[in-house]
């Protein structure tokens, strides 16, 4: 998409969608509309903090923001206990990499995993809180745009927005995001921020793992569709050591997204500074949350 010298490809743009679910929720009387934002929106607003960003959003109409991260958090526990059942397994976080390997390797489409991305697993968690609430993802991603209407989704999320898309909003009401106070964000750990990076499953998967007592998994962070494409016929010859593979389409991560605002290096060093500033070391907290909403009565409170 952002590739192309003759800007000939185009992502699909749901912000008229997203508008009438704002507007029918009359300013979130008739029901609440959420924000889930992917981690890698902190190195896309380079003239505000993100705390201004949350506040900004707030001020679009949307009744809460929480972090996409904080459903990276579940699927870290979903995916160290899927491991441990099968021995191998691939990522199933970046629906490109998901599709590339269903296309090009179908013998191997036995080892994506069964969780279901964090986009998701956060708006599901939102959903079971609140019923009748609308969810909206906003991100860097136009697989995302695809990936909402999957079956798999379960209707979880309701329309997908842009970084580009989420500034065109703004802009066009008239909000300096630079001015505004700011609201504090405090949904996710450490591990869940970090998915925004190549390597970061991979690393927060080793930790986890190691936490719950879960041994001999390697992991292999793929970046970009050359390396997945790689790695994947290793697996496929069975010439892999490794056996956990996270898998990448976008080189980089997510950070390096199709419809992020800006490219480059230094948004590495923002999610690294984003991860650090979380509150939560562990996603201990986020795995009591999500054990209390499926009503699993052995989670502590």
């Amino acid at each position: 998409v952002y590739q192309c010298p003759f800007g000939a490809i185009v992502d699909k743009s749901l912000i008229l969608e997203v508008i009438d679910i704002l507007k029918n929720s009359d300013d979130n009387k008739n029901y609440h509309v959420y924000a889930v934002i992917a981690p890698s929106i902190v190195s896309q607003f380079k003239y505000a903090k993100i705390e201004q960003v949350v506040t900004g959003i707030r001020k679009l109409g949307f009744h809460q923001v929480v972090e996409a991260a904080l459903g990276a958090d579940i699927t870290l526990y979903h995916e160290a206990s899927e491991w441990k059942e099968k021995g191998i397994l691939t990522t199933s976080c970046c629906p490109s990499f998901v599709m590339f390997v269903e296309k090009n390797f179908p013998e191997l489409v036995k080892y994506i995993s069964h969780s279901v991305s964090p986009m998701v697993e956060a708006a599901m968690l939102i959903k079971r809180t609140d019923p009748t609430g609308k969810v909206i993802f906003i991100g860097p991603c136009a697989s995302k745009k695809l990936e909402y209407k999957l079956p798999k989704t379960q209707g979880a999320i309701d329309s997908v927005l842009s970084f580009e898309e989420l500034q065109a909003f703004l802009d066009a009401r008239g909000i300096d995001v630079g001015s505004l106070e700011e609201t504090s964000l405090d949904n996710a750990s450490f591990y869940g921020r970090i998915f925004a990076k190549s390597g970061g499953i991979a690393q927060g998967i080793s930790d986890v793992a190691a936490e719950y007592g879960i041994e001999g998994i390697k992991p292999l962070a793929m970046n970009g569709i050359d390396e997945c494409r790689a790695a994947l016929m290793k697996l496929k010859l069975n010439r892999a050591t490794e056996n956990f593979f996270e898998g990448m389409a976008c080189d980089g991560g997510c950070l390096n997204g199709a419809l992020c605002l800006n490219h480059g290096p230094k948004n590495v060093v923002d999610v690294d500074k984003y991860g650090a500033s979380a509150k939560e070391k562990t996603i201990d907290n986020s795995v009591k949350l999500y054990k209390l909403s499926i009503g699993d009565t052995g989670a502590d409170s």
